[in-house]
C-alpha cells in the first residue's frame, strides 16, 4: 500500500522536509506574478481608469496571471515527477 504525498514512510507523519522543499518555490513563482499582475493592475487604476490603455492594461494583467498559472503549473508537476 502506498502512503500519500508527504507522508513520511518509516514514521508515517508529515515530511516536513518535503513540503519546505515544494512550498518555498512554488510560493515564491506565486508571489512574483501575482505582484506583477497586482503592479499592472493598480497601474491601470491610477493611471489609465476608463480609456483605452485602461481595457489594454487589463488584459495585460490576466494575460500575466495566465502565463504564471502556467508555470507554476508545470513546476508543480516537474517535481511531482523528479520525486518519482
Amino acid at each position: 500500500m502506498s502512503l500519500p504525498p508527504f507522508i513520511d514512510q518509516e514514521s508515517g507523519e508529515l515530511d516536513l522536509g518535503q513540503i519546505r522543499a515544494e512550498v518555498f518555490p512554488l510560493a515564491g513563482l506565486i508571489l512574483l506574478f501575482g505582484g506583477l499582475a497586482l503592479l499592472v493592475f493598480l497601474l491601470t487604476l491610477l493611471a489609465a481608469g476608463n480609456s483605452i490603455l485602461g481595457a489594454f492594461l487589463v488584459v495585460v494583467t490576466q494575460f500575466i496571471l495566465a502565463v504564471g498559472i502556467g508555470i507554476v503549473s508545470v513546476v508543480a508537476r516537474g517535481i511531482q515527477l523528479a520525486d518519482g
